[in-house]
């Protein structure tokens, strides 16, 4: 499960890149959150339990249930920039290194840090460093791109730390899975509304071709949480986070055949420290 989780969200990373270059970050973001919104909608009416769930939870919980939502869709407004204009053998690892600022802030909640969980932090600190620099002799454009590209990733990989951490210390308790991701779905179409209006607009221009990559990025994001949620009830918790965390790995792969891109060897090794971090971190936290 975990693999597979990994397999879908590194799917999920390569579409969003696709469809943001297609049509546009903001409208893509929010197709995604209206196709999730509507799944999950349906989940909840076809389960009763969800819904009596929900509306017995602590208003407290639900309000940092909207919190956790809200840097979660800036996150992923930000991440489809980011794969917009940079590399996914880049940017995709590099989002992987949420763990950090997970770990961080639960280190300032209290909670004492072992020395494998700041090794993690260490190894993806130097990664970020060698995977954000340029290839060797590039110009002065392909520099600033990267170094755009690499800003946007760095700041997804904050915001959805600081939403996990909210999720897994206040919300999820309370909330439940399904319910916190109908919830983050149904933000996120909020604070993306006048996209709404827009995609109404412009639908008759966008190719089948494209709605197509659309929905599947959805589906393949559903997917994800669906695996990692089956493997964790079902077997080690440790075990799939670790593995779904090559998530990274598999977009930056898809990359490479898809698009051509080339990384130079300081960057791959970036790559590979930030990845290696990723695992340290998930699996020592």
């Amino acid at each position: 499960m975990g693999l597979l989780a990994a397999v879908f969200w590194g799917a999920t990373d390569f579409l969003v890149g696709v469809n943001a270059r297609a049509v546009g970050v903001k409208r893509a973001v929010f197709f995604g959150q209206l196709l999730g919104v509507l799944l999950m909608t349906v989940i909840i009416v076809i389960s009763a339990s969800q819904w009596e769930k929900f509306i017995s939870a602590p208003w407290v919980a639900v309000g940092l249930g909207v919190i956790a939502s809200l840097c979660t869709v800036v996150g992923a407004l930000a991440l489809s920039k980011a794969f917009a204009v940079g590399k996914t053998a880049v940017v995709a690892p590099l989002v992987t290194s949420y763990g950090v600022f997970t770990t961080l802030l639960a280190w300032l909640g209290g909670d004492v840090l072992s020395a494998w969980q700041v090794s993690g932090i260490l190894v993806c600190f130097f990664g970020v460093l060698l995977a954000s620099r340029s290839d060797h002799g590039g110009d002065f454009d392909r520099k600033a791109t990267n170094t755009v590209s690499v800003g946007f990733a760095l700041l997804a990989a904050m915001l959805y730390g600081i939403s996990f951490w909210i999720q897994g210390k206040f919300a999820l308790p309370a909330l439940g899975p399904v319910n916190m991701l109908a919830l983050g779905y149904a933000v996120g179409v909020m604070f993306l509304i006048p996209e709404a209006f827009r995609l109404l607009r412009d639908h008759a221009t966008i190719s089948l071709k494209t709605f197509g990559s659309l929905c599947s990025a959805s589906l393949f994001n559903l997917g994800g949480f669906s695996a990692f949620s089956w493997g964790a009830l079902n077997g080690s918790v440790s075990v799939v986070t670790v593995i779904s965390t090559l998530s990274g790995g598999i977009a930056a792969i898809l990359g490479y055949f898809f698009y051509r891109e080339r990384l130079s060897v300081i960057q791959i090794g970036g790559v590979s420290l930030v990845l290696l971090g990723a695992v340290l971190l998930h699996l020592y936290g």
